[in-house]
């Protein structure tokens, strides 16, 4: 949505970003990269469920809009259904709440067909209403892998495997540190690190130093561009995920993504060319890690037709063009002055 808010042409759009407060242990995108953005910070909007809190939250959104008067009030939330919280509150909560939130929609949009199959299939929306929109992301100029490692004080040389993400339990963060401690003793050229923070970061250290696996955590990095950089291979080790932007980022950089098969993930890696596509298994994705650390030139081969599938089907600019054009769909077709 700051994309969205930034590059829109305010000769035909007038704007008004409503954000929230981020979680404890998790990094604002504001500060880290958009500091000058205007958006207005409604108080009590967050990730957790707070009877009070959401009230709040509530009542300022309703308020802004009231003041503002939009033609279009366009909502971003996460992909909730699977794997985020138990069966019986996701399906009495959520869904509920999802169906009902759809009766007064107009457009409903997806970040890809996966997760606008999955919303269908939950009686979610009428196939009419969707739209597919995958997100769009612009990345600064990456330092080289030498200035890279520097920066993080990573080995000059040798293999270095990634996993960036905030670390939770749909992440499976834990499977990463598993394949650390299966590869390194075959590979001990090899340096593995996890950047990112979140409440599983002091039980994934504790299961690190458990199965004595070589892993570095470098915590919350504003600039994961060069945590790409230094990187051979990025993982992503998720039980389920919308539309992983870590691995857009990730081959933006040029680097090719080992991943598990769920959600979204296989409209970002394709799998074979850009990357290597497992099941949601430490021993599957080691196999798949260590393949791509035993062939060099394959791993050069998948990051260049990475960056080139990203560059052609996440850009920024797609992203914007296609919100504009959404929007222009939505005041041709209900007549707005």
């Amino acid at each position: 949505m700051a994309a969205i808010t930034e590059d829109l042409d305010p000769e035909r759009f007038d704007t008004r970003l409503l954000v929230g407060r981020v979680g404890r242990g998790e990094a604002d995108y504001l500060a880290l990269r958009a500091l000058d953005l205007p958006a207005h910070q409604i108080e009590g909007l967050g990730r957790s469920p707070n009877l009070f809190k959401d009230a709040r939250a509530l009542w300022g959104v309703t308020r802004e809009i009231n003041r503002f008067e939009p033609h279009v009030v366009h909502t971003f939330h996460g992909y909730l259904l699977r794997g985020y919280r138990s069966p019986p509150v996701t399906s009495a909560v959520v869904v509920q709440g999802e169906r009902a939130l759809a009766r007064v929609s107009t457009r409903l949009v997806s970040v890809g067909t996966n997760e606008r199959d999955e919303l269908l299939a939950a009686g979610i929306g009428r196939p009419e209403q969707f739209i597919s929109v995958p997100p769009g992301v612009a990345m600064p100029s990456p330092p080289d892998r030498a200035r890279a490692r520097r920066i993080l004080g990573l080995p000059a040389t040798g293999p270095v495997v990634s996993h960036v993400s905030r670390l939770t339990p749909i992440k499976r963060p834990e499977r990463f540190v598993e394949v650390a401690a299966r590869l390194s003793g075959r590979h001990r050229d090899a340096t593995f690190v996890v950047a990112g923070a979140g409440p599983r970061l002091e039980e994934l250290r504790t299961h690190a130093a458990h199965l004595s696996a070589p892993v570095r955590f470098l915590g919350w990095r504003a600039d994961v561009d060069v945590v790409y950089a230094a990187s051979d291979v990025v993982v992503l080790t998720s039980d389920n995920e919308g539309m992983p932007l870590s691995l857009i980022e990730a081959a933006m950089v040029g680097r090719p993504a080992v991943a598990t098969n769920v959600g979204g993930v296989p409209e970002v890696v394709a799998d074979g060319a850009t990357g290597v596509l497992t099941q949601p298994s430490s021993t599957e994705v080691a196999v798949a890690v260590e393949r791509l650390l035993d062939n060099p030139m394959e791993r050069f081969t998948m990051g260049v037709a990475a960056a080139r599938r990203a560059r052609e089907r996440f850009s920024r600019s797609r992203l914007v063009n296609d919100t504009a054009r959404l929007y222009l769909d939505l005041g041709a077709s209900l007549q707005f002055p």
